[in-house]
């Protein structure tokens, strides 16, 4: 059942109430007894979206249960996986020149 917020215009009391689609809107305010209660249009929530989320490459996978085990973060970081220095760097190798194509004139 959608929720419906109401105000009432006279004493400004607003209240949201739940009803079924095809109920009729109120009229009587439950507070000051007038004829003067409405219904407020609202933008409404929209979609919203609660947990870890959703991504693209969710339904490509052929096993369900969740998120993979091999990609998960280590709890604790092993310092063994860290290296002390950095690797040494080798230049590039030059590339071999270009030979020029030999183009006879004979006819």
């Amino acid at each position: 059942m959608p929720n419906y917020d109401y105000h009432c215009t006279s004493c400004g009391y607003t209240e949201e109430i739940s009803q079924r689609m095809i109920e009729n809107a109120l009229t009587k305010c439950p507070n000051c007894g007038k004829e003067t209660f409405e219904r407020a249009i609202t933008g409404g929530a929209g979609v919203l979206y609660k947990g870890e989320g959703w991504y693209v490459t969710d339904y490509s996978k052929k096993s369900s249960g969740g998120k993979d085990k091999d990609s998960a973060i280590p709890a604790t970081p092993t310092t063994s996986a860290v290296p002390s220095s950095p690797a040494p760097i080798a230049p590039p190798t030059p590339l071999p020149a270009a030979k020029p194509e030999n183009k006879s004139t004979e006819s």
